[in-house]
């Protein structure tokens, strides 16, 4: 039997689970949770290494699905808000083992970067006032920015691929430091380059414009400010974060700053920029940075409340969405549209990127470690999880000789 022959039948073994035995399906789940716990212990360096990882896993050692099948699951996670190596791992459980599958597969993804962060983010709430962590932190941030830098840079290249697209990426720029809402900025811009795109198309329409439908629900309840920061308003405004992030995972850092520290003043920017230095040196999806912000928010219940919330939506949208893959990845309308919202997307992270900038970079030394990163990993593709560790020790090692 060829390759290809075992791929396919893989594929026609998914498509039969209900009809295994009970123990057979047990062992299906089995497999999947063992798979991505590992998975989400040793996933560094974002989404693009975590697609790598399963890739390997999925495709290369276990023989699951085809490549093309999973290609065709990962365009589709472009297409919906969330995390999309997050959402690649709810495909595959969907695909591998019916819903049951698709809640294993993820939440064995997402738990061990949860359960890291939320124990940093207790040891940060009782130590951040400690000179030596403030220190850390110090180091580490300029890194943060040369990472965000290259996500701005690597999402550029595939993102602003025509005339339509460009101009969405600029006007991004401009709406963010303009303070114009961001959910509305990537709907609209998502929007206008569907329709630009396909101005002379007078066949179909598809489901893709049911997409923006969840952003414009959300922004219809995100007017009002939350007044006190209970676990509940952490859960409800990490639930609409949820419902409308496109892109990395990198995005989210526009939403935060805009709405957590400039709107509703929850927190400080540096509180952010220190939650986003604890997102990056821990392994798994980087929204698990809603973990953190919960637990200083609302405490343990506010930590639970702030993971449900921001990755609840992936689950839900990948139970809906996935039997429609096919149609969907041909969409033209869909297509336009998803390259309205990168090009949005680009243009919020080189806003997030000059705001945090201006608050990482705040004398000759960040700003050489913020350079050297910069270097480190556009031309020698350093692991962002050891740039983060070195700058860390650079912070440490700053206080103890300055000190």
């Amino acid at each position: 039997m060829t390759q290809e022959a075992e791929n396919i039948q893989k594929e026609q073994e998914v498509v039969s689970y209900k009809a295994l035995t009970p123990r057979q399906q047990k062992q299906r789940l089995t497999e999947l949770a063992t798979v991505f716990l590992r998975l989400g212990t040793i996933a560094f360096g974002g989404p693009a290494a975590h697609i790598a990882m399963m890739d390997n896993e999925v495709v290369n050692r276990r023989q699951w699905m085809s490549r093309e099948k999973l290609l065709d699951l990962l365009g589709i996670t472009n297409l919906i808000p969330g995390p999309n190596s997050t959402e690649l791992a709810i495909h595959i459980g969907y695909e591998r083992a019916g819903w049951r599958g698709l809640l294993v597969a993820g939440s064995c993804f997402i738990l061990p970067a949860m359960l890291i962060v939320w124990a940093l983010a207790a040891i940060y709430a009782r130590y951040q006032t400690v000179p030596e962590v403030e220190w850390l932190l110090y180091g580490i941030k300029p890194v943060i920015i040369a990472i965000v830098i290259q996500a701005v840079w690597n999402l550029g290249k595939k993102a602003a691929k025509d005339v339509p697209t460009i101009i969405a990426g600029m006007v991004g720029i401009a709406a963010y430091l303009a303070g114009f809402n961001e959910i509305l900025v990537l709907i609209l811009l998502g929007i206008a380059v569907m329709l630009l795109k396909n101005w002379q198309a007078r066949g179909h329409t598809s489901g893709a414009f049911l997409l923006p439908i969840s952003g414009i629900l959300a922004q219809v309840g995100s007017t009002t400010a939350v007044t006190s920061v209970s676990w509940i308003s952490v859960f409800a405004f990490f639930l609409k974060i949820g419902c409308v992030l496109y892109g990395s995972g990198y995005v989210l850092l526009a939403f935060l700053q805009r709405d957590l520290v400039e709107r509703h003043q929850w927190l400080t920017s540096q509180q952010l920029l220190d939650a986003v230095a604890i997102g990056q040196f821990t392994p798994g999806p980087v929204f698990t940075t809603a973990t953190f912000i919960g637990y200083l928010l609302a405490g343990n219940a506010g930590a639970i409340a702030a993971t449900i919330g921001i990755f609840l939506p992936a689950f839900v949208l990948v139970w809906v969405v996935n039997p429609w893959v096919p149609k969907l990845r041909q969409s033209s309308w869909a297509s336009g549209f998803l390259d309205g919202v990168n090009a949005a997307s680009l243009g919020l992270m080189a806003g997030v990127a000059y705001t945090l900038g201006r608050a990482a970079l705040v004398d000759w030394l960040t700003i050489i470690v913020a350079i050297v990163s910069a270097i480190a990993v556009f031309q020698f593709k350093i692991n962002s999880a050891w740039l983060v560790l070195a700058g860390g020790a650079i912070g440490f090692a700053s206080h103890i000789l300055l000190g």
